[in-house]
């Protein structure tokens, strides 16, 4: 059976699919699935009505020329069709999920005024079961949040599969939140949320027919995403309609039921327990790892805090500012200064700096009158590969200053000999041939 297929505001490329304006072109009701970005259908309004002096946007029967009657019209006309759609043909309505946009009042000569948004043309449903009533989209808010923490539901829907398949390109601009709290899975399916638990799409039955709500995706071809929405529905068409089981619904128990029943809970808490251990496992990794930052990262709020860890390693006492430290040990003191480049060398900035900062200790004599330069150059490359990570310039003006000159990879070799050999006297001979260093370290060779 061959199926139709509308896009609205949506671009979408596929032969399948024909695309048009919210306002203007072929019912609703006259095709299978109807694919919709509300985003441009307020544009109908900002761009024609001005907003008064308390932030609205009004628009008057008596001097708009019949603009907000005629947008009414077609806003009612949407929504008549949008519910044929879902009601009567059993069909699908795949909405972005926006935040609700600029609204419009629309005041009737001698009526009272009418309130629309992005959403108004969505047809209404109430759901009831014996303690909850979700009343959409009356109670239903779409508030503006953005983010890319997209947390998939594993739900088994095929519109959760389409998201899945651009994992790390969604990128989604609001939640759905009900006014009256009412628990969702009794009425609904949620298809992913964000990790405070804000559902980020969302599928809600409309009898046999079916309203998906879903974020955009960034960086998806028209054609791509097109191929994945069809494939979508065609699964979808063939999945029952949701029902949510009724509380009375176990007293009706069949043979082997309840044996099952055990096997999945025991199932679901050892699932529990181990992404507990996985969680724990993941944070233990990453505490080892955490020195190799040093090795790829820049600036104060990644390479910084990198390389005091690893100094911290090696048993110095350290002491930060915004973009230098102090070392502290028993063989000596040093200021130390950090910095990468993706260039193959490091110039003279970070030098002079670093000499800025022992000059001044230097003639305060409050401080240490040592220097530590820490240098990555070529910092996208195989530490192993790199050249020469610093100028001429800047060797000469630390060995003339007796300053310490230690690429990443050096410090990194040298961390990496700490924790093998974790000896204080070692530690002690690490720390003393650095602090008495002058020029290029060569002693992680």
């Amino acid at each position: 059976m061959m199926h139709r297929f509308l896009a609205v505001g949506w671009r979408l490329r596929h032969p399948e699919i024909r695309e048009q304006d919210f306002f203007d072109g072929m019912s609703f009701s006259s095709v299978d699935a109807v694919f919709v970005d509300p985003n441009s259908i307020s544009e109908r309004w900002v761009y024609e009505v001005p907003t008064e002096k308390d932030g609205i946007r009004r628009t008057y029967g008596e001097t708009d020329r019949g603009f907000g009657r005629t947008l009414s019209r077609l806003m009612l006309k949407r929504r008549s069709e949008a519910a044929d759609l879902l009601f009567r043909r059993g069909g699908l309505i795949v909405c972005r999920l926006r935040p609700r946009g600029e609204p419009l009042e629309i005041t009737a000569q001698g009526g009272p005024s009418e309130q629309t948004d992005r959403y108004s043309w969505l047809p209404t449903i109430s759901l009831v079961d014996r303690h909850h009533q979700l009343t959409f989209p009356a109670n239903s808010r779409f508030l503006p949040r953005r983010g890319e923490d997209v947390l998939f539901e594993e739900s088994g829907n095929p519109f959760e599969e389409y998201l899945a398949e651009f994992e790390g390109r969604i990128v989604y601009q609001a939640v759905y939140q009900d006014l009256l709290s009412t628990p969702i899975d009794r009425f609904a399916t949620a298809l992913a949320r964000n990790t405070v638990g804000d559902i980020v799409a969302l599928e809600i039955p409309f009898e046999e027919g079916r309203l998906i709500l879903v974020p955009p995706v960034q960086g998806v071809s028209p054609a791509e995403e097109a191929a994945a929405l069809l494939k979508a529905v065609s699964a979808a068409i063939l999945r029952p309609a949701f029902f949510a089981d009724p509380d009375w619904l176990p007293t009706y128990a069949l043979s082997g039921e309840d044996a099952l029943r055990d096997e999945l809970s025991s199932l679901n808490d050892r699932r529990t327990k181990l992404g507990r251990k996985i969680e724990e496992v993941s944070s233990r990794l990453e505490e080892a790892t955490k020195y190799k930052r040093i090795l790829y990262t820049k600036g104060r709020f990644a390479l910084l805090p990198a390389v005091v860890e690893a100094f911290r390693v090696l048993g110095f006492e350290v002491e930060t500012s915004n973009d230098s430290f102090i070392l502290r040990c028993d063989e000596g003191d040093a200021i130390g200064v950090v910095d990468a480049t993706e260039q193959a060398t490091v110039g003279l900035v970070p030098y002079r700096c670093l000499l800025d900062r022992v000059d001044r200790a230097r003639t305060e004599g409050e401080g240490p009158g040592k220097g530590i330069l820490v240098v990555s150059g070529s910092r996208e490359l195989d530490p192993k590969r790199r050249p020469t990570q610093f100028s001429s310039e800047v060797l000469r003006g630390c060995q003339s200053q007796g300053f310490c000159l230690l690429t990443t990879y050096d410090l990194y070799k040298l961390v990496q000999q700490a924790l093998e050999k974790n000896d204080a006297g070692a530690l002690a001979n690490l720390r003393r041939g650095l602090i008495e260093c002058d020029g290029e370290y060569r002693g992680a060779r």
